[in-house]
């Protein structure tokens, strides 16, 4: 039985990670930035990713972000959890670089739907070791926030800068034109292609049809943004989309089932 000590355990972890803190002013930035020397996590991607308050963050806050990433709206969700289901939870947080949490709950839930069933914990943990936990081969599109031992920082008081501070090419208006605009939109275009891929939508010529990646990057890049890092905006642009592609495939599941 996995017993929530395990993930206890994570977030003290994230927490000590946290609290190699320390501060530095960016000159490009004209501001006060923080910088980190973690063993654990990359706090860098999770600030970024979770919107974290660098200047508040406790071991609740901590024990938030572990119980959203394997599957959990909040920690005392978590708490409440069945056996089978807090099991689910370790193998998705030590699975992180073969599937995302948000990959797995669009997975569940396509078999669900086209099933019309719903999946118990115990169906569901199942699923996961047959298709990815005692399978290799799988490689998320997404970002594993864990740290193997090989990238975690030589000594305590090595402060890595957040790499998305380490470029100055700066986006201060808005909407994107020219070069810009056109690379942007050629990334969105790649990762929706990754999504099609490992998704694997059950109508993927009508997700197509309803995609709009001109559109989609004047809504995900918006003015109170500005001025944005160009190469943390790139980054937004993949992350954000895996939540608009679940909606789509929504959207033309309900449309294929009135076609029929």
């Amino acid at each position: 039985m996995i017993t929530i000590e395990y993930f206890k355990l994570q977030a003290k972890n994230l927490h000590k990670d946290f609290k190699t803190q320390k501060s530095y002013f960016d000159p490009l930035l004209s501001r006060k930035l923080y910088g980190y020397a973690p063993k654990f996590f990359d706090v860098d991607a999770l600030v970024t990713d979770f919107d974290i308050d660098e200047d508040d963050f406790t071991l609740m806050n901590a024990q938030h972000i572990i119980a959203k990433l394997v599957g959990f709206k909040k920690w005392t969700e978590m708490l409440k959890a069945s056996p089978e289901g807090l099991e689910l939870a370790k193998l998705l947080f030590d699975n992180m670089h073969k599937i995302r949490n948000e990959e797995w709950e669009y997975y569940i839930m396509d078999i669900e739907n086209e099933n019309d069933v719903e999946l118990s914990d115990e169906d569901k943990l199942d699923i996961f070791k047959k298709v990815y936990s005692d399978v290799d081969g799988h490689d998320s599109a997404s970002y594993d926030y864990r740290l193997t031992r090989y990238e975690r920082s030589p000594n305590d008081d090595e402060i890595t800068k957040p790499k998305n501070m380490d470029a100055n090419v700066q986006i201060s208006a808005l909407p994107l034109v020219g070069a810009d605009r056109k690379e942007f939109i050629e990334a969105a275009n790649e990762k929706f292609e990754d999504l099609i891929r490992t998704m694997n939508p059950k109508h993927p010529e009508l997700v197509r049809q309803k995609w709009n990646p001109e559109q989609y990057i004047d809504e995900v890049l918006k003015a109170d943004m500005l001025p944005i890092e160009r190469e943390y905006a790139l980054s937004l642009v993949s992350a954000f989309l895996v939540h608009l592609f679940i909606d789509l495939d929504t959207e033309a599941s309900n449309e294929a089932v009135h076609l029929n």
